[in-house]
């Protein structure tokens, strides 16, 4: 999960981050810099116990048809992923992983254990090409929705709500936390636990804290790999996952695991992949914890004016249900608002020509798990649909070409050259491009909705 909490690069959340609507670039945020807020404190420096030795034994075997390190520099541009810097990376990692005890001694990490999780890590570079990959092309919204949300999954999902009723129901009880929304994140994070990742999570992390760009933000995810390790939660074979170091099927990265975690059952150990209460319990306690509100939705598809301004639909300005029913905005499906007074911003992801939404708490709170508009749109509407909720209303506008990352740079360029853009053209729309791209379209009286297409392409250009 990546909520600020975490990198997570799941199954799905390649998909996510190419959907051109992460809250900052996914990936480069954290993956999906909304993972920049590592929390630092002074603590006393107990004295350093010495470095045991690593024993020499055969390195973490890759996943079948890993592909190699392509051994080029990173797309990112950042000094610690040049190709240079990677390779002198690599050929220091047996002292990094050695330097990083004291930090686990005080963690309470056994010598013994420290000694036997660590013997047999090697560095998987290929990772580094998959942290700094920047697709040419990307996925639109409803081509994002249509992969994720689709029968085949509902009927899955069904199953798992009927098998898991009695755990569904405790967790309901305990957190408050809609038992579809949880079950939805369950089948869009790892297709139900069939598609969890085949990396060695310890190796992952292992690797990115000594390699690349993100390296103390992997240590602590690292350490926290080493302690779920130490304390018996999970075991070793338990803890594969994705690149990033998300794992189980509602990808935990470590450190969060450390946080929401719950043993459900009673058992002694807290098992996110293999116990379906303590996984349904742990997913409860995350949302809950992030803000969840009980008894409310995420958010509701409605019905946008010709005229509007879309200057409106911003994160930024929450308005009572009640207010954007005076300026016109009704439910696509004909129902009134449960509750006019319930606050909530306009998100119109595919602009003007497309389906507006107003987004509640609860879609907030879905974004903390996920950074990404698309991924927390897909979450609400499958677990809509899971409970016997009807398709979105309103079509998409699926004529509308997505553009591709070089497309996307030179709309930056250009959009800095008008004086409209002063962020760094990086190919990447977030809520930055997005404000830019508004102030030119209202500049030539088009609707500011900030959706990026050829056509305002061709405007920019003066075609």
């Amino acid at each position: 999960m990546t909520n600020g909490k975490g990198m997570k690069q799941s199954a799905v959340a390649a998909v996510v981050m190419a959907a051109s609507l992460a809250s900052g670039a996914a990936l480069a945020q954290s993956p999906l810099a909304v993972f920049d807020n590592l929390f630092t404190g002074s603590i006393s420096q107990p004295s350093r116990p010495a470095a045991p030795q690593r024993a020499a034994v055969t390195p973490v075997s890759l996943p079948a048809g890993a592909q190699p390190w392509s051994g080029e520099d990173g797309a990112s541009g950042h000094p610690l992923m040049t190709a240079s810097a990677i390779r002198e990376s690599a050929a220091n990692f047996d002292n990094c992983i050695a330097s990083l005890w004291p930090e686990a001694a005080r963690r309470g990490i056994t010598e013994a254990n420290f000694q036997r999780f660590t013997a047999g890590l090697s560095p998987d570079l290929r990772i580094m090409d998959l942290m700094d990959s920047q697709p040419e092309f990307t996925k639109a919204i409803w081509d994002y929705l249509d992969i994720l949300v689709n029968d085949n999954r509902m009927a899955k999902g069904r199953e798992v709500l009927a098998k898991y009723k009695p755990q569904f129901d405790a967790a309901e009880r305990a957190f408050g936390v809609d038992r579809y929304i949880i079950a939805s994140i369950w089948g869009i994070e790892s297709n139900y636990s069939t598609q969890m990742g085949d990396r060695s999570v310890l190796n992952s992390t292992a690797t990115l804290a000594c390699i690349g760009r993100r390296q103390a933000y992997f240590r602590d995810e690292f350490l926290s790999a080493l302690e779920i390790l130490n304390r018996g939660d999970l075991r070793l074979e338990q803890l594969r996952g994705s690149w990033a170091g998300a794992f189980g099927p509602t990808q935990f990265m470590p450190t969060a695991f450390k946080r929401y975690a719950i043993d459900g059952d009673g058992d002694g150990r807290r098992d996110v992949v293999d116990n379906p209460t303590d996984l349904i319990f742990s997913t409860a306690n995350n949302l809950k914890k992030d803000g969840w509100q009980p008894g409310q939705s995420w958010g509701y598809e409605v019905v946008v004016p010709q005229g509007f301004n879309y200057m409106l639909a911003d994160r930024g300005r929450a308005m009572p249900l009640g207010q954007w029913q005076q300026m016109g905005l009704r439910r696509a499906n004909g129902q009134p608002f449960p509750r006019a007074s319930d606050k909530a911003y306009l998100l119109a992801p595919a602009g003007a020509e497309g389906p507006g939404f107003l987004m509640l708490q609860n879609y907030r709170v879905i974004m903390r798990y996920n950074p990404a508009e698309a991924y927390a749109l897909a979450i609400g509407h499958f677990a809509d649909r899971l409970r016997g909720g009807q398709p979105f209303v309103q079509a998409w506008p699926r004529h509308e070409r997505v553009l591709s990352r070089t497309e996307r740079l030179e709309l930056q360029q250009l959009l800095a050259q008008r004086g409209f853009y002063r962020g760094t053209p990086d190919g990447q729309f977030g809520g930055e491009t997005r404000q830019a791209l508004r102030s030119f379209q209202a500049a030539i009286g088009s609707p500011a909705d900030g959706f990026a297409t050829a056509e305002m392409l061709e405007r920019l250009r003066g075609r």
